[in-house]
């Protein structure tokens, strides 16, 4: 890229329209979608400061249990130490910077696979050959880089910025809307990882749009019995949802309905009604049912590239029937061929985009969330990007 077209990619000019009202909204640019610089303006200036979303407690029930995970170029540790505390460190050795560990089992705790230096559970550096002899040399120093965690209701998210503000108010008022679920008592049940070769903002407006659903769901979500309205509520915070009245549940096919599960007894006022299609920025997606709930996790591994895992909740009382197993796999069922639609026309998008002749096109009003979340982004590449650029001055 030239630096005039790099010039030209940081011209507020170009995105006066987005996040207008819907009848003269457009899209964003489709080099936000396709640019290598572009992107690495989205991880200084989104994710280096937001809450990044990391899945559910459940996934780390006991002491010295871990995962690890790589986000936007960062290799992240998470682990529950000995005093059951969860914890995010750098998966990166203080030494000579090798990655620690990967994937996620349980330790006691983590040696460096090039020279041992070896940490506990609390990040702490426990011992290596010969740094005993250094001169000057604190141990206490040279601990593992620990970043912030916070969870709220089963989830966790870790975030980069020493200075953010918490996790609470990144939030909002979602942890009182959403309240009636009983997010505490969710057990994961399953997870789902896939490589998509999509923008991960493809993703996550995908999942908070209808428009979509006649065409690339013809088969599946299309034929789910009765119909529904739409509503689109005012948020405080970090959030935006997409809520929908119906009867039943969004988490079966219809010809699976017989094998619904009981709904989740704490349920009232919308959250009885029907759905909420919650995007939690900077790009999860938390789909709240009558009966279950469902998350999809965005990793950005590029503008071209995007680790997406799927997580599927039921309240404690439902896992614990001897049905469980055998009435949560029609769920599964439903949400497997979903994404893999959804993982496909994403992908046909990037396609799509990365032509030299793609141009911005207009927002109806059967997605209104859309021209929302490309100003959220927006806003904060730029906010970056002008504080970077006064300072090379």
């Amino acid at each position: 890229m030239t630096r005039k077209s790099t010039d030209q990619m940081f011209d507020p000019a170009n995105y006066a329209q987005v996040g207008l009202p819907l009848d003269h909204a457009v899209t964003l640019q489709p080099w936000c979608y396709t640019s290598e610089d572009f992107f690495r303006a989205e991880v200084d200036g989104i994710f280096m400061r937001a809450w990044n979303f990391f899945g559910r407690v459940e996934r780390l029930p006991n002491p010295g249990d871990f995962f690890t995970v790589d986000f936007v170029g960062v290799p992240v540790l998470i682990v529950r130490d000995q005093q059951k505390r969860l914890r995010a460190f750098a998966n990166t050795c203080r030494h000579r910077g090798t990655q620690l560990v990967c994937g996620e089992g349980n330790k006691r705790a983590f040696a460096c696979p090039y020279h041992a230096w070896t940490y506990g559970l609390d990040g702490s550096l426990r011992g290596g050959r010969g740094i005993d002899d250094l001169p000057d040399f604190d141990k206490s120093q040279n601990g593992l880089k620990e970043f912030r965690l916070e969870t709220w209701g089963g989830f966790i998210f870790v975030n980069f910025d020493e200075r953010a503000e918490s996790l609470l108010d990144w939030l909002g008022d979602l942890p009182e809307q959403m309240a009636s679920y009983d997010c505490e008592n969710l057990v994961l049940s399953k997870r789902a990882e896939f490589d998509v070769a999509c923008n991960w903002k493809s993703h996550i407006e995908n999942s908070v749009e209808d428009y979509h659903v006649p065409h690339v769901h013809s088969y599946t979500l299309q034929q789910i019995q009765g119909g529904y309205e739409h509503f689109y509520p005012e948020t405080k915070g970090n959030w935006l949802v997409m809520r929908e009245r119906h009867e039943g549940t969004r988490a079966l096919l219809t010809e699976d309905i017989a094998h619904a599960l009981p709904r989740i007894t704490t349920v009232e006022g919308h959250a009885a009604e029907g759905t909420n299609f919650v995007c939690l920025f900077p790009c999860t997606l938390l789909a709240f049912t009558t009966d279950s709930m469902w998350y999809i996790e965005l990793h950005p591994q590029g503008p071209w590239l995007t680790k997406l895992t799927v997580g599927m909740c039921f309240p404690r009382s439902s896992v614990q029937r001897p049905d469980f197993e055998e009435k949560s796999a029609y769920y599964y069922k439903r949400w497997v061929k979903a994404v893999a639609e959804d993982n496909g026309i994403t992908e046909l998008q990037l396609r799509g985009l990365r032509s030299p002749f793609a141009r911005p096109g207009r927002i109806t009003d059967l997605e209104p969330l859309i021209p929302q979340m490309g100003r959220w982004w927006i806003d904060r590449v730029m906010r970056q990007h002008q504080a970077v650029a006064t300072l090379v001055r």
